[in-house]
């Protein structure tokens, strides 16, 4: 499948191999801190639980991890330096079908203080999201189900959206939440759907949105938008936000819109960014393990 166009593939490294294939990807590692960075590099355990992204402890690691090789496994980056890692995925031949979760980590420690005996440890890193199987990638898609408005202790008002993963893929879910046709015919948004639901194959769970506290009750007709890559849903419904502390009545999708298209760290460090992004799809190595040339660079 071609990932040109996908922003998860600029983002992350996504892609779905047969077994017996060897890929590599290019990872830009940039300094924009003020002093020299010592960086190591490795690619440690993830998977997707309870619709998290959740990382391993620290180099804990897992197939897909084991099967990644970078080209350095540490760096020294002055200020304002920057460099590329080679990062090589070589699947067995004997691997059995499904998706695998990975994540590639810079990581460095801040300067020792004298008044304590602690290192903190900063790392950022790139998922991966690898499928493994023979033929073309399995679908992704989704559908969005009930929406749950509420308004907490202290008044803001929020929408749970429930989603379904109905593909073969594990999504990544970001979109919006526009209001109409409020009291006096007001209008609100479009408000950005809070970002980290991550969702396996054949899971389902919520995505979260939070309105202005002075957001009047209602009712509202509210429009959701939501998408991972290139696979986006959308639907239509009507809500009525509930008094501070309460739960609202759930409410189906009037008319769901189905447009299935095929589809960082535990700490961030300030100033340290490591991408996959451009470089991660724009080139580009596979090669079958009995097939001497390779193509591209």
């Amino acid at each position: 499948m071609d990932r040109r166009g996908d922003p998860r593939a600029l983002r992350y490294i996504v892609d779905h191999l047969p077994p017996g294939t060897v890929i590599r990807r290019q990872l830009l590692v940039v300094n924009k801190t003020s002093r020299t960075q010592r960086i190591d590099l490795y690619a440690a355990a993830a998977t997707v639980e309870e619709g998290r992204f959740r990382f391993g402890e620290g180099r804990t690691q897992n197939e897909l991890s084991s099967w990644i090789t970078l080209g350095k496994d540490r760096l020294d980056l002055p200020p304002g330096a920057r460099t590329r890692v080679r990062a090589t995925l070589d699947v067995p031949p004997p691997t059995s079908m499904g998706e695998r979760y990975a994540v590639i980590w810079a990581s460095t420690k801040s300067p020792p203080k004298e008044s304590a005996n602690v290192n903190q440890i900063h790392r950022v890193g790139v998922r991966v999201y690898l499928d493994i199987g023979v033929g073309g990638e399995p679908p992704s898609s989704f559908r969005i189900g009930d929406v749950v408005p509420a308004r907490d202790a202290q008044g803001v008002p929020s929408v749970g959206i429930r989603v379904q993963n109905t593909g073969g893929r594990a999504l990544d879910l970001g979109g919006t939440v526009s209001l109409s046709e409020g009291p006096a015919g007001t209008r609100a948004g479009p408000f950005d759907v809070i970002e980290g639901t991550t969702l396996a194959p054949g899971t389902s769970g919520s995505v979260g949105v939070r309105f202005p506290r002075e957001l009047p009750n209602g009712p509202w007709k509210i429009d959701i938008e939501l998408q991972s890559g290139t696979v986006r849903q959308s639907g239509t419904g009507r809500i009525t936000f509930p008094d501070p502390g309460e739960v609202g009545e759930p409410s189906e999708l009037l008319a769901p819109l189905r447009t299935p298209q095929g589809i960082l760290g535990s700490s961030l460090v300030a100033g340290l960014i490591v991408a996959g992004g451009l470089f991660v799809v724009a080139r580009r190595v596979h090669r079958r393990r009995n097939v001497r040339a390779e193509t591209g660079s």
